[in-house]
């Protein structure tokens, strides 16, 4: 084995948690990514913003994920810090992207005000913002998804079993991805900075609660969230 291969080695395990063997946390600045081994290979769920690429692409090597070993890049929603390396890892790896349709235009057009409930001020406001602190997706990292998921849909076909589900609120288009083990993908809907608490922004909140309620009927052990540390559902 080469030095090269070592240190990665070496630099990904420092920045992974032990609590599942096949689900590897991707810890970036701002956000997380993570890696789950899969029957027929490895399943990506989010990619971390652009100045994060050789953080996330050496993770995924060292984690002995070549091309054509990355299955599927599940996107929770269209937000740029989620989204910023789907289409470079797409065509590194050999592999497609996922995510829900509702959230397309945050991706095809890089705004991530693209269908969320917002009132005319506040998505003004909203855009300003973005322009100045540089949060909405470059037009060299903009893309079309390859796939489309659904709620109730099965990641079996890719070696994962797990099923996807409808948890809008956050955007329009986020989704959960829910492991047969209990292990809870839930993107932004839930965050753990500090403690496990409800996301700071919310678009729609009447979704919100509906998807806040949906998760605590379902058998959910483990939740790992975009931004802090994964969390048991009971702590909650």
């Amino acid at each position: 084995m080469s030095n090269e291969v070592i240190e990665l080695e070496n630099r990904f395990k420092l920045n992974q948690m032990d609590i599942s063997e096949r689900i590897r946390i991707i810890k970036l600045e701002d956000v997380n990514c993570y890696l789950v081994e899969s029957k027929d290979g490895y399943i990506l769920i989010d990619s971390g913003l652009p100045k994060n690429r050789k953080q996330v692409e050496e993770a995924i090597l060292a984690a002995g994920c070549y091309p054509g070993d990355l299955k599927l890049i599940v996107v929770t929603h269209g937000d740029s810090d989620h989204v910023g390396n789907c289409k470079y890892l797409r065509e590194k790896f050999q592999t497609k992207i996922a995510m829900h349709r509702d959230d397309i235009g945050m991706v095809e057009f890089g705004d991530f005000t693209y269908n969320r409930d917002l009132n005319i001020i506040i998505r003004g406001f909203g855009k300003l913002m973005a322009y100045v602190l540089k949060v909405n997706l470059r037009k060299e990292d903009r893309f079309t998804p390859d796939l489309f998921l659904v709620d109730g849909q099965s990641l079996s076909e890719y070696g994962y079993d797990a099923d996807v589900f409808t948890i809008p609120g956050h955007s329009r288009g986020s989704i959960g991805i829910l492991d047969k083990e209990g292990n809870l993908f839930c993107g932004d809907l839930l965050e753990n900075i500090k403690k496990p608490i409800e996301a700071k922004m919310i678009a729609d909140k009447k979704a919100y609660k509906k998807s806040i309620d949906r998760i605590t009927e379902l058998s959910i052990k483990k939740v790992f969230p975009g931004h802090g540390e994964p969390f048991f559902m009971e702590e909650f």
